[in-house]
């Protein structure tokens, strides 16, 4: 029987093992079952290559639970060790490689895939007050044993075993009782262990998919097992629009399905959705920096032994595989947009209520995206069903809809419900109004208006159908400059709280006698204030609303509120109208809304 002492200078190495992983002891069974793969795999490859002899038997790793001797152990039937490796693995490598590890990230607070640095195997004394190695190389030598207690201090004999392979031991100290209920290891192994290579099994049931969609070919799949493979990661969820197959070798390597969930505009936005993998090991979901920030809302599976990730946010920013990966995923999923586009509008259409999101929030945060996004963005008309992209907007509208500065002057509404009257107006002129409806259209407004040129944006409310492209001089109207005083002093003194201008316009007799428009640039700041949540975007947020009130002097009803000399029936009727333009772009609420239907009420009695 040999005894000895690890060879590392840091004698309380295990206390800061335990302590700098202390975040998430799950880890440890993850990397005790991929280390038993690593084991299984390099068995196959001698054996492929002739230098391991005979059947190898049917390699499977388990996991088993003895809650009376409070073990948890783990097996594998790979390579195992001879007595020279177990003192090279697991006296010298591993602690160099832990003490190179723990000096560098020593008080960081990061779950990393610690095996890359040699921690691996000492991940299992977070959770154990002693550890116990039985393994047999499939070379002819005897079986060993190591044991050690979490000290520096380790034996090594002797040992009885029968099968290739190894066996590894953990003795779970008090804190760690946890991890002897079943249900607890088998949550830690279907999130971390669920596609590994290698058959594992616990209480006799395999519990993962050996051979998970992103490792086959595409020629090897159908439409079916995309399909099958979503539920599968997504159990419950909705079949995806669509589906893009990563794969490439050079000059990275990356594996992986993305899909394209269903999103409606008004579905609360889910990140972290897709899932990371090194080598079919689950690593996180935190996808940051690998996906870029728009492709964040996409569902599937990125798998990728070149990305560093054992380091901090910040190296992994500046990491030149990742940058690489993040600009091939971009590409990718631009070239299957595009695609689909291009083969298929009509059925590129259906599905826009859905994409649109994806495509809007690439083409604000992503330049290259934006360039081939620019071909496939489509806009709905306010009718609904007819789809214009940006050139053929301009196409459609080059007569009637480019202003004085020459600039295209797209029309759009976000509430084609509320906004009714105003698309009315503009159709009649025959303008074209788009569908502005998802969460991220302001933003997108205005980042669209500094990237694209010659093009400004006006919501269909923004002013009266007449003003809309370009400002035009007041119409005569038929009332005296006399009169319209008059209306302009009525209509001012009757909407006191509102912060309204009031304007006296001749507009066509069939026109609303009153128009409430919200001017354009004050709308926008509130409503960036309303999605943001600084303290000047609260201040900005709180402001009152800005209205326009303008009164189309040629309406008849004017002639008789004139004529009308009862002076509290003449101001219930101005204030009607008022509130009536104002109901028109949601602004009346709460007593004031009250008020106007009982108003409403006495007039007509």
């Amino acid at each position: 029987m040999q005894k000895g002492s690890i060879r590392v200078q840091t004698e309380n190495i295990f206390p800061i093992i335990k302590k700098f992983l202390y975040s998430d002891h799950d880890i440890f069974l993850r990397e005790l079952v991929s280390n038993a793969v690593d084991a299984t795999q390099k068995l196959k490859t001698l054996s492929s290559l002739g230098e391991a002899q005979g059947d190898l038997g049917e390699l499977r790793i388990d996991i088993k639970l003895d809650q009376e001797a409070k073990t948890l152990t783990v097996s594998d039937r790979g390579v195992g060790m001879t007595e020279a490796e177990v003192d090279k693995y697991l006296n010298q490598v591993a602690f160099s490689g832990a003490e190179e590890f723990l000096n560098k990230y020593k008080g960081q607070n990061e779950n990393n895939i610690i095996g890359h640095f040699g921690l691996g195997f000492y991940s299992a004394f977070m959770v154990s007050d002693k550890v116990i190695v039985v393994t047999k190389s499939f070379k002819d030598e005897p079986a060993v044993q190591w044991e050690c207690d979490g000290s520096p201090e380790f034996s090594v004999e002797t040992a009885t075993k029968e099968q290739r392979g190894t066996d590894i031991i953990l003795h779970l100290n008090e804190e760690s009782q946890e991890f002897l209920e079943p249900d607890r290891i088998r949550r830690i192994l279907e999130r971390f262990c669920r596609f590994l290579p290698v058959p594992i099994f616990f209480e006799d049931k395999q519990i993962n998919n050996t051979s998970p969609a992103w490792t086959k070919k595409p020629s090897e799949l159908t439409t079916q097992d995309y399909q099958d493979f979503y539920k599968e990661l997504y159990p419950g969820n909705e079949p995806p629009l669509f589906w893009i197959h990563l794969n490439v070798d050079y000059p990275f390597n990356l594996t992986g399905i993305l899909y394209f969930p269903k999103i409606q505009h008004s579905y609360e936005i889910q990140k972290d959705k897709i899932q990371l993998y090194s080598n079919q090991v689950f690593v996180t979901d935190e996808v940051k920096d690998i996906v870029p920030e728009f492709l964040m809302l996409l569902h599937g599976v990125i798998d990728s032994p070149d990305i560093p990730l054992n380091v901090s946010r910040s190296y992994l920013q500046g990491d030149p595989n990742v940058r690489k990966i993040n600009g091939y995923i971009t590409k990718k999923v631009a070239d299957k947009l595009d695609e689909l586009f291009r083969t298929d509008r009509k059925e590129y259409e259906t599905k826009w209520e859905h994409i649109g999101l994806f495509v809007k929030y690439g083409m604000m945060t992503d330049e290259k995206f934006l360039e081939k996004a620019n071909k496939f963005l489509i806009m709905e008309d306010a009718k609904g069903g007819t789809y214009y992209t940006l050139e053929e907007y301009k196409l459609a509208t080059e007569t009637l809809q480019k202003n004085k500065a020459d600039k295209y002057v797209i029309l759009y509404t976000t509430n084609p419900v509320q906004q009714d009257a105003y698309i009315q107006a503009a159709q009649a002129k025959g303008y074209v109004v788009i569908q502005m409806l998802t969460l991220v259209d302001s933003a997108f407004i205005n980042n669209m208006e500094l990237k694209w040129e010659n093009v400004q944006f006006t919501r269909v409310d923004a002013d009266i159908v007449d003003n809309l492209i370009d400002k035009q001089d007041g119409a005569d109207s038929v009332l005296s400059k006399e009169e319209e005083g008059k209306l302009k002093d009525w209509f001012t003194a009757q909407v006191p709280g509102m912060h309204a201008s009031v304007e006296i316009r001749g507009l066509s007799p069939e026109s609303a006698p009153v128009v409430a428009t919200r001017p354009e640039f004050m709308r926008r700041m509130k409503d960036m204030a309303a999605a943001s949540g600084d303290a000047m975007s609260g201040f900005y947020a709180q402001m009152p609303d800005e209205v326009n009130l303008t009164v189309n002097g040629n309406h008849p009803i004017f002639q008789q509120i004139l004529k009308d000399d009862h002076e509290a029936h003449r101001n219930k009727q101005i204030r009607n109208l008022a509130d009536l333009a104002l109901l028109s772009q949601g602004l009346l609420k709460g007593n004031d809304l009250t008020a106007f239907i009982q108003r409403s009420v006495e007039l007509l009695s």
